[in-house]
């Protein structure tokens, strides 16, 4: 049977998130510690306390952790009313990429690593990177992996250099992604590794110029120095690391989608109090068929995108893998929600360039939530390749 009701308990927690991020989270917008970089990590600890009052820090976490362990169904109701604000996943420790790596660390992590790196990133008290792009090396093709690591039988030895990763400065949990070369200890091949930040052997080079502004601390350039790991500090199983990055990635890839959702309604909203109140050629705009059409193929894309989550998240929820859904969704989503940031900025006219309000912002975020987690193109060759296998 299909249902889409959402369950009276969940919607009440739904509206309650929304009107937290609402009286509480929207006033920091204007906050100067929100940078071009990002959210400072001042702020975020500061709204991490704000959420952590109101019962709503990392409740996706597993109840095991602390958290009310929530299906993807429920996460999917959850951060589409947390993105109202690009500041709202920050606060309640549900943004990229700590829920990501949260959501691998519980799965693949032992107990002295979920102790030692996870536990504090699900209390709020520390961030986390994880660490795959290369400049020259990994990216939508993670087996261009050129970050190598050695094994003599007690350390680990990593050099490489990395970018566009995302809240390296200042994070305290870091996940590697190396090739370990052949060794007589452990098999060969891409490889996860936990360390943390103030490893003598991981440099932070500078924080990159983006467009984008909503993750804590930017996006970093990061050079591994003969950084020395011991054994513990392996990951999973050593010659895995791509297995546990899809392990990742397909449910980042919804989270994403979830997210951005919430933001594009925000602008939505936006757009349709102005397209009421601006008049033009005799009569509020939203009234002349150009401006109206827009706003309905926005209400109709939103609707889509919302749909296309829920699918996938209803077939992750019932034990299956989803890769190609989640590949649709992501594919999709971030196609048609840019759209609809695009056509807000339309409405808007001329103050919609401008930081009168938050839909330029949100117009450029999306610009850049099309590349997360791989772009569009990788993903539609994905489909394309299951499409054609029959």
């Amino acid at each position: 049977m299909i249902d889409f009701a959402i369950p009276a308990d969940l919607a009440a927690e739904r509206d309650r998130v929304r009107r937290f991020v609402i009286d509480k989270i929207v006033p920091y917008e204007r906050d100067p510690r929100l940078t071009a970089h990002g959210p400072t990590d001042e702020l975020r600890q500061e709204l991490v306390e704000l959420a952590r009052a109101e019962k709503l820090l990392t409740v996706q976490a597993p109840e095991s952790l602390g958290g009310r362990g929530l299906t993807h169904i429920e996460q999917a109701v959850i951060y589409e009313a947390a993105g109202w604000s690009t500041l709202g996943p920050v606060a309640m420790n549900c943004a990229a990429p700590d829920e990501g790596n949260m959501f691998l660390l519980s799965k693949v992590a032992a107990p002295d690593q979920v102790q030692r790196f996870l536990d504090p990133v699900v209390a709020g008290h520390q961030r986390s990177v994880f660490a795959m792009t290369e400049p020259d090396g990994a990216g939508s093709d993670p087996a261009q992996l050129s970050t190598a690591a050695t094994f003599d039988g007690e350390n680990f030895t990593i050099n490489g250099r990395k970018w566009l990763i995302t809240g390296a400065n200042g994070a305290k949990t870091w996940i590697i992604m190396a090739r370990l070369a052949s060794n007589p200890h452990l098999p060969e091949g891409p490889t996860l590794f936990l360390a943390d930040g103030d490893e003598p052997g991981i440099v932070i080079e500078r924080t990159m110029n983006t467009m984008d502004r909503n993750y804590v601390a930017g996006h970093g350039v990061v050079r591994f120095d003969n950084l020395v790991l011991p054994r513990e500090a392996l990951l999973g199983e050593a010659g895995q690391a791509l297995r546990y990055a899809q392990l990742r990635l397909a449910p980042a890839r919804l989270t994403h989608c979830m997210r951005w959702l919430g933001a594009a309604e925000r602008a939505q909203s936006i757009a349709v109090e102005h397209a009421r109140t601006r008049t033009a050629f005799g009569k509020p705009i939203g009234e002349h068929e150009g401006v109206s059409f827009m706003l309905a193929d926005n209400e109709i894309a939103l609707h889509q995108c919302r749909l296309t989550i829920w699918h996938a998240c209803w077939l992750m929820d019932n034990g299956e893998k989803a890769r190609h859904e989640s590949s649709i969704a992501k594919s999709f989503v971030s196609e048609e929600l840019f759209k609809v940031a695009d056509r807000c900025v339309q409405v808007l006219g001329g103050i919609g360039i401008s930081d009168e309000t938050v839909v330029e912002m949100i117009f450029r975020d999306m610009r850049a939530f099309r590349l997360y987690d791989g772009p569009t193109e990788v993903h539609k060759y994905a489909i394309g390749r299951k499409v054609l296998r029959g």
